[in-house]
């Protein structure tokens, strides 16, 4: 069995392996999304290679719509349960108010458009008038 102390990597070999930038790990363990990485002696951040997964899955949850402070709310629900059935349920839920969103300002696109059309029809019967 490998140590776990062998497993712990560097800011810059986690941000390698997650194809993230040291910045974004800095700025995602601020918003409590990673956990901080452990200090060895010389100050240095150290973090597990579990790490490495969370990254990718926040990732992959940006990659749906989902806005930073949505994955704070689910991250831990893929990491806490091993089925993953909490955390799918919750990202449904999320995505479904998406949706409805999307729906509301298409609605609201549509009226606009036919309001845009309306006016230039107006102005083009004013212009036909002046001609």
């Amino acid at each position: 069995m490998i140590d776990s102390v062998d497993r712990m990597m560097r800011i810059g070999e986690l941000a390698k392996r997650a194809k993230v930038t040291p910045r974004t790990v800095r700025y995602y363990e601020s918003l409590g999304l990673i956990p901080p990485g452990e200090r060895e002696g010389s100050g240095q951040h150290r973090y597990p290679e579990q790490t490495v997964a969370r990254l990718q899955k926040i990732d992959q949850l940006k990659a749906l719509g989902l806005s930073l402070e949505e994955i704070g709310k689910v991250i831990h629900l893929y990491f806490d349960d091993p089925s993953g059935k909490k955390a799918k349920t919750k990202v449904l839920e999320m995505l479904r108010g998406h949706l409805a969103e999307t729906e509301a300002q298409l609605i609201s696109l549509k009226q606009f458009r036919s309001e845009v059309l309306g006016h230039i029809k107006r102005f083009e019967r004013w212009f036909e008038t002046k001609a």
